[in-house]
This record gives C-alpha cells, structure tokens and sequence, in this order.
C-alpha cells in the first residue's frame, strides 16, 4: 500500500517518502478502478471522469498525481488524497477529497438568454457544475467559456469575466458573470407596484438606470438605496424585491420589470430595552423620533438605533451590542420592538500616542485634545477632534499633512483605550 497525501492550498505537496523516491520513468500498469470518496456533494462515478484516468489505461504513478491535480485545479475540493494498491490484474486507484466552499452563480447582463437556460448550457458542457462554484479555480473558467459560446451561438461578441461580490440586500455572496463590451442600454424601468412607480425622488434617479449598460446588480442596487427607503418611510417594513426580468428590444435596448411586494403598512407599537444599566429606559425613549400609533417609518427606526449607539459612545461603551427584535401583529398592523442591550466596558483614555509630527506640531495637537488621561473617553468629542479640532491645532504651521492614520487601541480588561494618531 502506497499513500500520497496532496494538499492544493499548499503547492500539491507529495507527502510520502516513497512517491518522492520513485522514478518518473516507472514502468506502466494497467488500472483496474478509480473511485472517489468524501465528496457529500458528488457521487464517485461523477468525479471519476475529472481524473483524466480510464480503466483499461496504462498509467504510472506520475499520472496518479496527475490525475489528483487535476481534482484540486478545479477548485471545488479544498484536500485531496489518495492511494492505490498495486495488484495482479493491476493497478486500483482511490481519491480521497473534501468539498470546499461554494456561492450561487450571477448572471449579471445576459438578456437573451434565462437563468435557466443558461444553467442547462453550462451543466451540458462543463463538469461537476452544479449551479454554485468556489470562489476559484479552472471550473469558473470553464463557466466563462460555456458563456462565450452561449453569446457566440446568438451572434454576440464578448468576453466573460467572473468576480466574488457581496449582495447588497442579503449580505451574501455570489460568483458574478458578466460578458464585457455589450452595447445593450436600459430603455426603461418599470415597477410593479404604484408607490415605486410614482415616486417623486425614485424617478429623479431613474437616470442612473436608463440609458446606461444593463446590469442585474444596478438594478437590484437601486432597489436596495433608492427605492427601498421610500417603503421603508411609508411604514412598509418588510418590502420584498422580485428577481428583475428583461425584455429585448430590437438589438440594443433593454425594458427592465422590477416586481414590488409592499406587504403591510404598520403604524408605531414603542420599544421595550434590557439590559441597559448606564442610560435609564425613560432616557432611552426620548431618543425614538416616533409617536405610538404614528406610522413606523423605517428610517426613524433605525435612526432610534444609531442614536442610542451613539449615546453609549459618549459615555465610553465603544463595544456596545445591540440586539433588536421585531414583532409584528398583522391583525392591528403594528411593529414594536424588544431591544436588548449588551453594553460591555465602559472605556477611558490611556495614553495618545502621536507620530509623524514636528516638535512644535506635536505641542500644539496634544494642547488642543480634550479627552484627560482617566476620563471617560466621549467619542463624539474625538470625532471632532478628528473632524476639525486638528486643523485648529495646526493652523499656521507650514507643514501639511495629507491624511491621519488612527487606530483605538483598546485594553478591555482594563477598561482603558489609547488612542493612536499617525500624521503624513
């Protein structure tokens, strides 16, 4: 029994001393069998075939590391090992693999062309695509070739690149595809629902869209930073976004149809805090910018958020967490709130260290800082500081600092923070 350890992360390293010693030039055996194992994704007989190895072939043993190259290339295992057993007959092969990561694919200005259908083309040509890929390896070149063909087969000219992006909605990643150099421009936008339709503020920002390259991931940005808060202020908290479809018009322009689900409007049912010790609930109240039974505008919502954030930050909790939790009663269509406070050290200022600075630079920066060594570190009055008071400290000076770099260095444990400021 001969062991081969391979490990793609790290070079494809051969890992057992009498693989490194055998010779290139060993003679050939015929293989029996090939088998992968450890794939929860992939059957054996669908990874076999990736090896480059047929029973029936000759190989050596150099074709066997080959054949487990070949599996990591693809980046969809994260280790690969294998074994074989040298018999009579010949030669029986087995890899041993763990599957890595893997995102749902974007297509992000195919027009012509479905999801779907562009999913069962790839799925014909490519092997082991099973509509996710990892965030690299040959198999997302592989991808961009079968799109190319796709766009080919229609009479289109363009290249197909890939990128790992963050959705801005959701927060998760997908693999973006998007075929360069296509002249197809957005015609018009039309929203499903009226409010989008006819909003003041949308429209005058439809121009981001129309007349522009078409693009899935504009669209669903826009929906996301431009229609999004128009619900989100009318009370309409839980607004869905449809997948945006196209229709082709003539051979350049594309109509964008974007379905809006609204859902509820809900009026303004309060919130309950816990957990909070250093700022009293009564206190906490008067940061909410609503009234009970007003309608629950998104944006107050979350402003009521960063308000009491930033309430803690003037008294030193820079590691506040806080937890919200809804409950909507769609019987009386309205939302309140439990928000539970994990409020942490509160912090108080150490040391400022500065770098960077003239002898006369540093004199006047450490005058004009106004958080003393022991004190309650008021982060809004660093802000400040950071924002305009340094400019003040400086004014004069013939020397100009392009940018500041600055860092909190943070000592939960005792409850101190220094704060570094680095000038160049």
């Amino acid at each position: 029994m001969n062991l081969v350890r391979l490990t793609s992360l790290l070079g494809l390293l051969l890992t057992t001393q009498a693989l490194a010693q055998s010779s290139s030039n060993a003679p050939a055996s015929r293989l029996e069998a090939v088998a992968v194992k450890g794939s929860s994704r992939f059957q054996s007989a669908q990874i076999a075939p990736a090896t480059g190895l047929r029973p029936g072939d000759q190989i050596t043993r150099d074709d066997i590391q080959k054949g487990a190259d070949a599996l990591a290339a693809l980046g969809l295992f994260s280790n690969v090992q294998y074994r074989f057993t040298t018999e009579t007959a010949g030669v029986s092969v087995e890899y041993d693999v763990a599957d890595a990561p893997t995102v749902p694919v974007l297509f992000d200005n195919f027009p012509w062309f479905t999801d779907d259908e562009l999913i069962g083309a790839i799925k014909t040509s490519v092997h082991l695509f099973d509509g996710t890929v990892p965030d690299h390896g040959s198999i997302l070149d592989d991808v961009s070739s079968a799109l190319s063909r796709q766009l080919v087969a229609r009479g289109i000219s363009a290249n197909v690149s890939h990128e790992l992006v963050t959705l801005p909605a959701s927060g998760r990643q997908v693999l973006r595809f998007r075929a360069e150099g296509t002249a197809v421009n957005v015609q018009t936008v039309e929203f499903s629902d009226a409010l989008a339709g006819s909003d003041h503020g949308i429209q005058e920002r439809i121009a981001d869209l129309v007349g522009k390259p078409f693009s899935r991931s504009a669209v669903e940005l826009f929906e996301f930073e431009q229609v999004r808060p128009v619900y989100l202020v009318h009370g309409f908290l839980r607004v869905e976004f449809g997948e945006p479809s196209v229709h082709v018009e003539g051979t350049s322009k594309v109509v964008v149809r974007a379905p809006v689900d609204p859902g509820p409007a809900f009026n303004w049912g309060g919130v309950k805090w816990s957990g909070n010790t250093a700022i009293p609930a009564s206190e906490l109240d008067k940061l909410v910018e609503l009234s009970l039974g007003a309608s629950a505008d998104g944006m107050k919502i979350q402003s009521t958020w960063e308000n009491a954030r930033k309430a803690y930050e003037r008294l030193g909790y820079l590691d506040l967490v806080l937890d919200r939790v809804p409950h909507f009663d769609d019987a009386t269509k309205r939302v309140s709130y439990e928000a539970k406070i994990t409020e942490g050290p509160q912090y108080r200022m150490g040391n400022l260290v500065l770098t960077g600075l003239s002898k006369e630079g540093e004199r006047r920066i450490r005058a004009g800082w106004r958080i003393p060594t022991g004190a309650v570190f008021d982060n809004m009055v660093y802000e400040e500081f950071l924002n305009s008071g340094i400019k003040q400290s400086l004014a004069g000076l013939p020397v100009h600092y392009e940018k500041v770099g600055r860092f909190l260095q943070k000592d939960p444990a005792g409850a101190k923070l220094d704060v570094m400021l680095d000038f160049q």
